[in-house]
């Protein structure tokens, strides 16, 4: 008899889930990955349900011819039944289509990977005995695990210790006989908790990053799929997905980080996902974080019970903090500021960093950008050299003399003069860490001062040797951006100086002084772990910015107090949950017309069936135009998510598609532009 299967297909249509006849020489059944014919073409799909009488799918049947499923994968790759929930959740929460979320999620499936090698544990004592207070939160968190699911908080200030109480929960995990899931949100954090990790747990080891190969991916698959003992798999956002029996905890450290949250393809968050994750397996989850995002301190100090705060470090005491005001050092200088050979480090960082360095200390500079200067114009006629593919000015990188551009790949040659008129002045505007990393070896010509961002570190054993020099001493003074600022535990590091916050708190963003709050006292937190005689120098144009004193008193209770009162205010959240509605388009035009009509739609839906849905926009994304493509927006803000999901349903329901419009809905957007 002939039975029939739904299959969740990889196809970007509305038709998500389609039917197929279950092939005669092989069986198929829910969880399987397999090759269906789509047209004229095969698509990758998951089988949802199978075993189906005709009888069940007769209106398939009265009006189409269903073909048959024509292969599947080895069931090495079929999806247990806690993983494909864990995808419908998913698929339902970012309404997003199942099939794609799936296939987009899994790793390249080789038919023969190589054979690699892997990590093991060698499990010693750990050295140092938890302080009171790590030992307290140890001791609360670990006498609730055999209770299943439940969320933990450790707010721990950095250098607090909040990794020795990681590897105790995970000891204890492992004895009793379950696996791990560690998330951290940047590749490179790898190489130091994989270290760590292998040197105190007595697990094999996974580290699961971009930097792991497909061959290497696929044989990770194989052994947590055949494991018979506890296993610890460490690794970026993606981790997640990776199919892990009897899971016993999830740590994801770093939880406020941005990269948790993808934003191409499926725009899901790592951090929610895992606890999703958790939540199927029925085990704890710990998440932790020196600055927690404002939503998630606002959740965890209303139930104080399972929030844990560390407020002292285990070593060495807080860096002293110091504003140095930018705006003395202009006056000074008068209008040819930006042309001394200082520019932009104030007289007074440079002194401070010269003192530290003849004690035979090193130094962090963090800066926020890329390369040599932010963007170049014409002193003659005025003309700025900008990307054509997105209207944004092209930042020049001295090292390969080109101009780039952030948001395509679009690049040129410097010109030695103006196209326009032909002037040879053409004058520098902004700085990146090329820049600082000139200045400071201009003036430093005795030290070694490199820089530690993504045009220096393109892989994992750049990032290694770069990291193992710097511990060694062999650099001096590293020039950085945000990788400067994430867990690293630097112990010769007592000065760290801090560039370019003010454009962070000027972004036209609900979350910029959390943003910037957030990532001074990550950077802060690099200094003086092993010293009380450490400063961080923050140049700023505007020293009376309130996040300041918040940093400077180390007061962070009273940060998201502040917070939360104007996020109440404004209904933003976690007083809300948000959603956004991407629309792109090659013609301004239409798309304009388009997201106006869908906005007034939206607007009359809510209001007739009592959605209480703010609906903000249409507007144009802060870059309109990307790769000949425009993009327009409408932001929709609920206090109830189930208002929020029954307005985004209408809208997948409703929407006309067109071929030259498409659509992405973000549900939860770190920000909106």
């Amino acid at each position: 008899m002939t039975t029939y299967c739904k299959v969740a297909v990889k196809y970007p249509g509305p038709e998500g889930i389609l039917t197929y006849e279950c092939p005669e020489d092989f069986d198929v059944k829910r969880g399987d990955l397999v090759q269906v014919p789509l047209g004229r073409r095969n698509a990758a799909g998951c089988v949802i349900e199978s075993g189906l009488s005709s009888q069940s799918v007769q209106d398939e049947l009265d009006k189409y011819k269903l073909k048959p499923v024509l292969s599947k994968e080895i069931d090495l790759f079929c999806l247990s039944e806690k993983e494909l929930k864990l995808y419908e959740w998913m698929s339902r929460y970012y309404h997003y289509n199942l099939g794609m979320t799936i296939i987009e999620c899994l790793p390249k499936i080789l038919k023969k990977p190589r054979k690699v090698e892997f990590v093991e544990g060698s499990g010693k004592e750990l050295p140092h005995i938890l302080n009171d207070d790590q030992q307290a939160t140890f001791e609360s968190i670990f006498s609730k695990v055999s209770k299943g699911f439940d969320r933990h908080y450790i707010h721990g200030v950095t250098g607090s210790g909040k990794t020795s109480v990681y590897l105790s929960l995970m000891k204890e995990t492992l004895k009793q006989g379950k696996s791990i899931l560690f998330l951290l949100p940047e590749i490179n954090l790898t190489p130091q908790f994989t270290n760590t990790f292998a040197e105190f747990l007595d697990c094999r080891v996974f580290p699961y990053h971009s930097g792991v190969g497909d061959s290497e991916k696929n044989t990770i698959w194989k052994e947590l799929k055949e494991s018979d003992r506890p296993v610890l798999v460490m690794g970026v956002r993606s981790s997640v997905f990776l199919p892990i029996e009897n899971l016993g905890l999830v740590i994801v450290d770093e939880e406020h980080d941005q990269s948790f949250k993808q934003s191409d393809r499926c725009p899901y968050n790592g951090r929610d996902v895992a606890i999703k994750k958790a939540q199927l397996s029925n085990c704890p989850i710990v998440l932790g974080s020196a600055t927690p995002t404002v939503e998630n301190f606002f959740s965890f100090s209303e139930k104080s019970e399972n929030y844990y705060p560390l407020e002292k470090r285990a070593s060495g005491g807080f860096p002293a903090i110091e504003l140095i005001d930018c705006r003395e050092e202009k006056k000074t200088v008068g209008r040819n500021f930006e042309e001394n050979d200082l520019w932009p480090i104030h007289s007074k960082a440079l002194e401070a960093i010269k003192e530290k360095l003849e004690l035979g200390e090193q130094v962090l500079v963090f800066v926020n950008r890329l390369g040599f200067a932010n963007h170049i114009q014409c002193r003659g006629c005025g003309k700025k050299f900008e990307d054509p593919n997105t209207n944004t000015p092209l930042r020049y990188f001295k090292s390969k003399n080109v101009l780039k551009s952030a948001h395509s790949d679009y690049e040129i040659p410097m010109p030695e003069i103006c196209p326009e008129c032909g002037n040879m002045s053409l004058l520098q505007k902004g700085f990146g860490t090329e820049k600082i990393q000139e200045v400071l070896q201009a003036h430093l010509s005795n030290y070694n001062i490199e820089r530690f961002d993504r045009d220096e570190i393109k892989n994992v054993k750049q990032l290694e040797d770069k990291l193992n020099r710097f511990h060694n001493k062999e650099i001096d003074v590293f020039v950085g951006t945000q990788m400067l600022s994430k867990g690293h535990n630097f112990e010769k590091v007592n000065l760290v100086l801090v560039l370019g916050v003010d454009s962070i708190m000027n972004f036209p963003d609900f979350r910029a002084i959390e943003k910037a709050y957030q990532l001074i006292t990550q950077i802060n937190g690099r200094a003086g772990r092993y010293s009380p005689d450490a400063k961080v120098l923050i140049q700023t144009l505007s020293p009376s910015n309130k996040v300041f004193d918040y940093i400077k008193d180390h007061s962070f209770s009273e940060f998201y107090e502040d917070e939360l009162v104007v996020r109440d205010i404004s209904r933003f959240p976690p007083f809300s949950k948000m959603a956004a509605i991407y629309f792109n388009s090659r013609f301004r035009g239409k798309l304009t017309d388009n997201v106006i009509s869908v906005a007034h739609s939206l607007k009359e839906v809510a209001s007739k069936n009592g959605l209480d849905v703010d609906i903000l926009g249409p507007s144009p994304a802060m870059i309109e135009k990307r790769l000949n493509q425009f993009t327009w927006y409408i932001a929709l803000k609920a206090h109830d998510i189930n208002h929020l999901h029954k307005l985004l349903s209408y809208f997948e329901r409703s929407y006309i598609r067109s071929n030259s419009i498409t659509y992405k809905i973000d549900v939860d957007p770190y920000q909106i532009f």
